[in-house]
């Protein structure tokens, strides 16, 4: 008998046990699956994947990293908002409120602090977050990583749609001019948006209003980012707060490489929300 309870003991040692459980919501047009703790009052991370489409962090390449924010004391839910079961098919015309009722559900349970509500997305999925919190005031925490500071074409192949909707009605975005075309025809991505942003008529109407965020704010952008001026643009976004005295904590840091480097940086990340974000009030 004593031999069985030593053999017991040390499979209690060896198993590995799942300190957190997983809920998958339902909400319009929408896939999210939502990661809890043991804890109560946990601070929300919500997650947001780019142009590549699914629900990037329910997958295992993001596994690691998704399981570190559990650790760390936060709940996280993971988004699909196209290309993902039940979602739109195209990233085009995606409400940006159909997102928000996601959130908003996630908030809803009771082991969630829905006081503290941050969103980190990358890319096209970093628009998105900024664009929810220019919108709605108690998400109060942004980690953009190489985000664009305006609206862009959706991707269709006409690219004469926007990407965003609210209420129905398209965001204004930049569209293809002419001096773009023959950086699109060469597959030549960044090219074709310097190209469209030389607009500057079109560029100012499409504009993300970034200083109407109640919270911190973190840009994580690439100084060799072949996909996009991400540095350029995060650095007018920068600007922009200074002239309306935004007046909550911002910064930039530029990563050093291709549209991708900033992912190798989570520990900047992780900092960030340890002092901007789970320090607050």
């Amino acid at each position: 008998m004593q031999n069985l309870n030593y053999l017991f003991f040390g499979l209690l040692l060896i198993i590995p046990f799942n300190l957190f459980s997983q809920t998958t919501l339902s909400t319009p047009n929408i896939e999210s699956k939502l990661y809890l703790g043991e804890d109560q009052n946990q601070p929300l991370i919500i997650g947001l994947g780019g142009s590549e489409g699914g629900n990037a962090w329910t997958s295992d390449y993001w596994k690691n990293t998704r399981e570190k924010f559990i650790k760390k004391g936060y709940a996280f839910l993971a988004i699909g908002y196209f290309g993902a079961t039940g979602t739109p098919d195209t990233l085009q015309k995606i409400a940006i409120e159909d997102v928000y009722c996601a959130i908003k559900k996630a908030s809803k349970n009771k082991k969630i602090d829905k006081r503290k509500i941050a969103i980190v997305g990358g890319s096209r999925g970093g628009d998105l977050a900024l664009l929810l919190a220019s919108y709605y005031a108690d998400i109060s925490c942004v980690v953009a990583i190489v985000p664009s500071h305006v609206s862009f074409p959706g991707n269709t192949n006409h690219f004469t749609t926007s990407t965003w909707t609210y209420k129905n009605k398209e965001l204004p975005f930049v569209p293809v001019n002419e001096k773009a075309v023959p950086f699109l025809i060469k597959g030549d991505l960044r090219g074709t948006f310097e190209a469209m942003l030389l607009d500057s008529i079109a560029e100012q109407k499409a504009l993300i209003k970034v200083e109407k965020i109640k919270g911190s704010i973190l840009l994580l952008s690439a100084t060799k980012d072949e996909i996009c001026p991400s540095t350029p643009m995060c650095q007018k976004m920068i600007e922009r707060l200074k002239l309306k005295k935004f007046k909550y904590h911002s910064e930039h840091i530029a990563i050093e490489g291709g549209h991708t480097a900033p992912l190798k940086h989570f520990d900047l990340i992780f900092q960030f929300l340890e002092e901007y974000f789970l320090s607050k009030n």
